[in-house]
């Protein structure tokens, strides 16, 4: 009986916004796929560049691989979707889960994006929660592991799982559940889902912090490492215990860096809005009172 092929995976790190990118390719047909490429984005000056996403267009030349798919595994907070350049160079088509559209609906009154299409056609495929799809002669699953957002997905690949926002290292823990939309006991639920998996799966993390006493990134783990260690969940933590320990560290975490200028373009599948008559790009900054006597300086 032939074995199916495992992918060749190779990891890019990008240190200002901590992601980790993937390539993953097909080693018998040379046909591949990039996982949550980052747009490099200075969000003091309003500037972008693609210095990131070249890097990996330059390796899977180098490699002789092509690129077939731009996927995410959710609509990121915390940095900017490469996704669009990829698919502009390669015309990759670009793939999220199903539940994007539910983001879509969340944040499109926040940002009075009146342009934005809530169905979620701004992506090339949506999928299901149990689709398959190839990247080449590699079969992918895809998990909906909703609870950092409702829309994250995992991609299984071989012996791997491309886990998203779900998992951190386990030193580090597990993501946080506050954002709109976010539910700490659907996150808890999901993480039993991926720990369900044969001990050996290798689960690639898409962010590292580096935990305390760690001098060094790291974005590699297993099934086992996790069910063993995970600061967050070892011990048999129940899913009221994992709740309400999430919620009151979440209490206490700011909001990342770039949440608003990600969320805008990242939920319109890593478009920016539409120029206005100047031919300039705009994000929108909303701003709220934080206090009733602080409403007095909105007018």
């Amino acid at each position: 009986m032939t074995r199916a092929p495992l992918p060749a995976i190779q990891a890019f790190f990008d240190p200002p916004t901590n992601t980790i990118s993937y390539l993953v390719a097909d080693p018998v047909t040379r046909r591949a796929a990039v996982i949550d490429p980052v747009l490099d984005f200075d969000h003091r000056d309003g500037t972008v560049d693609v210095r990131s996403v070249d890097a990996i267009l330059a390796a899977a030349q180098e490699q002789c691989v092509t690129i077939e798919w731009a996927l995410e595994t959710h609509a990121h907070a915390d940095h900017l979707s490469g996704a669009p350049y990829i698919k502009s160079r390669t015309g990759a088509a670009i793939g999220i889960g199903e539940h994007i559209r539910d983001v879509q609906r969340i944040f499109r009154p926040v940002f009075n994006a009146e342009d934005l299409r809530t169905d979620g056609s701004d992506f090339d495929r949506l999928f299901a929660d149990g689709e398959t799809f190839r990247i080449g002669e590699l079969t992918v699953e895809v998990m909906h592991t909703p609870g950092h957002t409702p829309a994250d997905i995992a991609y299984r690949v071989g012996n791997g799982v491309f886990v998203g926002d779900t998992l951190f290292m386990p030193d580090y823990g597990t993501a946080r559940a506050d954002f709109p939309g976010g539910d700490a006991a659907q996150l808890y639920r999901s993480i039993q889902r991926l720990l369900a998996l044969p001990p050996e799966t290798q689960l690639y993390m898409c962010h590292d912090y580096k935990a305390p006493g760690r001098d060094h990134y790291a974005w590699q783990t297993t099934v086992r490492e996790q069910r063993e260690s995970n600061v967050h969940l070892k011990g048999g933590v129940t899913e009221a215990e994992y709740v309400a320990k999430r919620k009151a560290r979440d209490a206490t975490l700011s909001a990342p860096t770039l949440l608003l200028p990600s969320i805008q373009v990242n939920i319109r599948a890593g478009r920016f809005p539409k120029a206005q008559q100047n031919g300039v790009h705009y994000l929108l900054l909303p701003v709220r009172p934080k206090t009733p006597a602080a409403s007095a300086v909105l007018g």
